[in-house]
């Protein structure tokens, strides 16, 4: 955005006023060419019920300072590496974990909440560990 004009909506919050950005029309693609290819389903009453009390459990106050930029940190921790001539070494890779039956946790943790925490949750059918794949080389920065 930097040495660009810009369009803008400015328009009164608070006690001051709030600029937001407008985008131009070849920007911005219309909702019948984005979801052309999206299929019409039709969603289960168990899951719209499910999403519903996720939501309701979930909802609260939304305060943005409380979240970390973490890939802001670390690229910045990166280039002063660099500046520094420090050798940069990779993160190890996540180990995998097991794969769970999604919907089988969703409605145990929705029973708990229901009867506020003092019935267990169902035991959930065991799952195989997710099949390890091979590792691929790794790229050497620089």
């Amino acid at each position: 955005m930097f040495r660009r004009v810009r369009t803008v909506l400015i328009r009164p919050f608070d006690k001051g006023l709030v600029a937001s950005t407008l985008n131009f029309d070849y920007e911005v693609r219309s909702a019948k060419d984005a979801f052309k290819d999206a299929p019409d389903i039709k969603i289960k009453d168990e899951f719209l019920d499910l999403a519903n009390h996720i939501i309701s459990s979930k909802k609260g106050k939304f305060d943005p300072s409380t979240f970390d930029d973490r890939y802001e940190a670390a690229l910045a921790e990166l280039v002063k590496a660099k500046i520094e001539g420090r050798k940069i070494k990779p993160k190890p890779e996540p180990e995998t974990t097991k794969v769970i039956d999604l919907m089988e946790a969703l409605r145990a943790s929705a029973r708990l909440s229901k009867t506020d925490g003092k019935a267990k949750a169902a035991k959930s059918k065991a799952q195989s560990p997710a099949r390890k794949r091979k590792a691929t080389p790794r790229k050497k920065a620089g």
